[in-house]
């Protein structure tokens, strides 16, 4: 015969383990049964806010892409409004408002992106220590409002600050030369007192600004225009009295309400 044959004793062959097989199932369940405990375990503690994005406006409101301790930037807020708008694992949006206010042109730039958003899902206001002046501008156009009992809230008004110190440069003897175009060009040189001409020109423009913010915030919520126009700053818990904020509560509070909101449009 051509081949070789090794004849093996009967005995010495053993049969295939399956111990391998079971570390490894066991193994692969103890995975499955982390896995699932921390899941369960983020879902109890996050599970409010899952869906819910919480976009910050802090600071004084200016124009543009400032972002530090004492401002925040219209387009910083729009961007983060429209990103989270536009993301369909985002369900609602807060925004978290902890601002004495700022321009007006800062506001209306925010309001128009805010307004982007809550087109596509519910967008909800939750205000800090502060949400006023332009603050409460943009706050009003969300679909609710949340403060703490005493949040600093309304402060609906214009103001336009001018300084004079001509008294102090002619004592120091200080001398400043003007060439100006028109007559109202060097308008708010603190070198100089504003003329009358000026004062009443000036007064047009803070009412005409004043009329164009109170029409808003009385267009978006029902509130008497008696209430707010004489400018003061409001207290939550009075403020929500007269329809300024919607409900009090903290932030927790504001995500559970805006979840509550996008499941109910479901």
């Amino acid at each position: 015969m051509d081949g070789t044959y090794t004849l093996v004793p009967s005995g010495s062959v053993k049969p295939p383990s399956h111990a391998g097989l079971k570390w490894f199932l066991i193994l692969v369940f103890g995975l499955i049964l982390v896995f699932g405990v921390m899941i369960a375990a983020f879902n109890y503690t996050y599970g409010d806010q899952m869906g819910v994005t919480v976009v910050r406006m802090e600071g004084t409101m200016v124009t543009g892409k400032a972002s530090d301790a004492e401002s925040i930037g219209s387009e910083v807020v729009g961007k983060e409004l429209r990103q989270a708008a536009d993301d369909p694992m985002v369900e609602a949006i807060v925004l978290r408002v902890n601002s004495p206010g700022g321009t007006p042109a800062a506001a209306q730039e925010i309001i128009g992106d805010l307004e982007y958003a809550k087109s596509k899902k519910p967008v909800v206001v939750s205000m800090g220590d502060m949400g006023t002046s332009a603050a409460y501008y943009v706050s009003a156009h969300a679909d609710r409002i949340y403060a703490n009992p005493d949040t600093f809230t309304a402060g609906v008004g214009v103001i336009w600050k001018f300084s004079d110190i001509s008294r102090w440069m002619e004592k120091e003897g200080y001398n400043l030369s003007i060439v100006k175009s028109g007559s109202k060009k060097d308008m708010g040189s603190d070198a100089r007192p504003l003329s009358s001409d000026e004062e009443t020109y000036a007064q047009k423009i803070v009412d005409d600004s004043f009329e164009t913010f109170i029409s808003d915030v009385t267009s978006q919520r029902m509130i008497s225009r008696s209430d707010i126009q004489d400018g003061r700053v409001i207290r939550g818990a009075d403020a929500v009295k007269i329809n300024i904020v919607d409900e009090l509560g903290n932030l927790n509070d504001a995500i559970s309400g805006a979840k509550k909101m996008a499941q109910s449009r479901d």
